[in-house]
């Protein structure tokens, strides 16, 4: 990475490694999910909130992935299948590995090289641009549970699934964002070239190029590439990435710390690449590896993908969090099923 982030950006500012922020002081409600749970979330709306072209968009959205499903189960051929799951992986890192543990919580730094790569996979998701991507994330980590969360898990776990991308923003959400220090993502050569051409890059690396490759190279018909390849992994990589907002903020075990909502989900971590170790992520959120375990232990492929990164050179200062604060913590606010979150997968 380029320039440092300067101080009280996404280090310190975020989350103080010994202290919970007074906002995370809360008794957390018991978790319900059901059907009946979400209608009732949709129906405590207030619906002349809700950004109506938004809503269609993402009906239109599932529509041609539902319609993608079905080609990529009776239609398309094998490669483009295949395909699609490359460009699943790769966009998936450019949310884990890029927006995410790079250029939102400043956990390593990469050199331009590794940058511009997963600026291209960043682009690929078609998750917003990395500069709005990553203030919205220290928003949520600063003020997380609270009106100026962008996608507060206390409104329902519809509303931090996808629904707060369907609704006016809270004017705290826009307020705090404001006042966040980001000049070093508008330091950053790849953030700014990709914010100032976002629309025809993310036209053109999201849709455009997925479509043509089958086509082109095996003669894919042109409607199985764009519902498959283009549609349907988009919408897939999307949930993936919701259900660490969704599900990690409502199931899971707290072994590090059990007033905040956050928690650590294996089926999470699984699906995004390492993302759902999210109690752990909450409490330590300038550690690299996003959870105490990395590698392939539980399930952690980003922090993996770093690793060998860094043995190439092209990711370093990698930062991680010492094992005696660790116990420290565990030991002052964890709910005791420690040992067991811990465990290695074999």
């Amino acid at each position: 990475m380029a320039p440092q982030a300067p101080e009280q950006t996404a280090k310190e500012e975020l989350v103080n490694a010994d202290e919970v922020p007074h906002h995370h002081d809360m008794e957390v409600r018991e978790i319900h999910i059901s059907p009946r749970k979400i209608i009732s979330d949709l129906r405590n709306l207030d619906w002349s909130k809700v950004v109506w072209k938004n809503v269609i968009l993402f009906i239109l959205l599932h529509l041609y992935s539902v319609y993608g499903a079905y080609l990529a189960l009776f239609a398309a051929q094998w490669k483009t299948i295949g395909f699609s799951a490359v460009l699943y992986f790769m966009a998936a890192l450019g949310i884990t590995m890029g927006a995410h543990r790079l250029w939102s919580h400043r956990s390593y730094k990469a050199t331009f090289p590794l940058r511009l790569v997963l600026g291209i996979f960043q682009t690929m998701a078609f998750q917003n641009s990395i500069w709005e991507w990553a203030r919205d994330h220290r928003v949520h980590h600063k003020y997380s549970e609270t009106d100026a969360d962008p996608h507060n898990a206390r409104r329902g776990f519809f509303f931090s699934h996808m629904g707060w991308l369907m609704y006016r923003k809270h004017p705290e959400v826009i307020t705090k964002g404001r006042g966040l220090d980001l000049s070093d993502l508008e330091q950053d050569s790849v953030v700014a070239f990709q914010r100032k051409y976002y629309l025809p890059l993310v036209l053109t690396l999201c849709f455009v190029i997925p479509t043509l490759i089958p086509c082109l190279w095996w003669d894919e018909y042109f409607t199985n590439s764009l519902m498959v390849a283009g549609f349907l992994r988009y919408t897939i990589v999307l949930h993936i990435t919701w259900f660490v907002n969704s599900l990690a903020h409502w199931v899971g075990s707290k072994p590090y710390d059990k007033s905040i909502y956050p928690a650590q989900n294996p089926v999470v971590a699984y699906l995004a690449l390492g993302e759902g170790w999210h109690n752990y992520h909450h409490v330590f959120p300038w550690d690299y590896r996003t959870a105490e375990l990395g590698g392939l232990s539980n399930y952690n492929i980003t922090s993996l993908a770093i690793d060998f990164c860094s043995k190439l050179g092209l990711a370093y200062d990698l930062r991680t969090v010492k094992k005696d604060l660790i116990q420290q913590r565990v030991t002052r606010t964890g709910d005791g099923t420690y040992a067991s979150s811990t465990t290695k997968i074999e």
